[in-house]
Formats: C-alpha cells, structure tokens, sequence
C-alpha cells in the first residue's frame, strides 16, 4: 500500500491530486505544519529533510512533487503523462521550474528567514517574493493561452501542480481572477471529482466563494 504524507494546502497538494487521479490504492496522512509536524522524530524518519510530500512505497520514501508525480505516472498512470520523449521531458521541464522557482519565490513571502539572517532586509525579500511570484502566475497564465490543460488537451500531472499556485496566489491576496486563462482552467480543474475530492479533505481556500 502507498502512503502520502502531505500538509492541507502545501505543494503537496500536487502529488495528493496525481495519487487521486491515478486510481491508485493509497492511504496518507496530514501533517500540521502549525505544530511543526513535520520535524516530530516518527516523520523525520521517513523524510529526514523534514518536508513534504514524502510517498512510502514498498521499496522506501520518495520525496519531491517531480519524482513523485513521474513515478505515479509510471507505474500507475500512464495516460498522466506525455508518451512522447520530447512532450514528457517538456512537462518534466514544468515541474522543475515549479519546484525551483515558482515555489522558492512564494517562499520568499513568508519565510524571508530561509533567505537571510538581517531581519532588516525581510520586508524586502517579501516585496520582490511577491512581485516574482505575480510574474511566475502571469506566465502560467501565458502557457495556459489557447489550451485545455497545462500540457495541451491532455489533462498530466503537471495539471495538479500548477492548481497549488493559483491557491497561494488567492491565499495571500493577489488578483488571480484578472489572469483569464489561468482562472478558466482552474474551473475546469474544480469540475473533476478526483480534485474536488483531494481540496474538500484539505479544505482548501479554492473551495471558498
């Protein structure tokens, strides 16, 4: 049996969605990050990097929303990823740059301290976060112009990852519902059971008016 550990509303998110969608038989468990229990001994343990996601399978953890999100596909999905090389890679390419600077720059909003020691400089590193992270949302919304899904009219795995930005984006206030393409396609993405029922057990702040 699979086992997702994952925290309502992180970017683990992406990889509750992919499991959801994929039919697979699996069992998770939510962390609190409000009470830090990510860091407990029992998770460090199956994450030593103490975050989230972390998918046990029969032969250990699997951490990060890309490798997770690509094993699934592999083993239990395969229609949730491109079959052609250069498509696949090009979705692979999509989530490294979610993982590695979309995520990194909402980072920056809310936890300036990961960055820098000089508490002086954190409502900075907060205004540029914010600034970066707005362009990151507008670009998705530039990618998601003319298409049905992030990859084209196959809903992917990279369908469920994009979903977590237009939430943080919502989560701290800035206009997502201006971005046409992106707020149309997060419609479509509300309408499928398996997401609806991954943000109802997360309440997510998509499912509020």
């Amino acid at each position: 049996m699979l086992k997702l550990y994952f925290a309502p509303g992180a970017c683990s998110t992406a990889s509750h969605i992919g499991l959801e969608e994929s039919g697979a038989a699996y069992d998770s468990q939510a962390l609190s990050f409000a009470k830090s229990e990510q860091r407990t001994p029992e998770y460090l343990k199956v994450n030593p990097r103490g975050r989230v996601p972390a998918l046990v399978v029969d032969e250990g953890t699997i951490v990060e929303n890309t490798a997770i999100l690509d094993y699934i596909a592999t083993k239990y999905a395969p229609h949730l990823m491109p079959k052609d090389p250069v498509q696949r890679a090009r979705a692979l390419a999509l989530m490294a740059w979610f993982s590695n600077a979309v995520h990194p720059n909402f980072t920056h909003i809310g936890r300036p301290e990961r960055f820098a020691t000089d508490a002086a400089v954190f409502d900075h590193l907060k205004a540029v976060g914010r600034e970066n992270f707005h362009a990151n949302l507008k670009e998705i919304d530039g990618l998601l112009a003319g298409k049905t899904w992030m990859l084209g009219d196959d809903f992917s795995v990279v369908d469920g990852y994009a979903l977590v930005f237009y939430g943080w984006g919502k989560r701290i206030g800035l206009p997502v519902a201006e971005l046409a393409n992106y707020t149309a396609w997060k419609d479509r993405m509300l309408a499928r059971p398996a997401v609806k029922r991954v943000l109802e057990r997360e309440q997510s702040i998509l499912l509020a008016a």
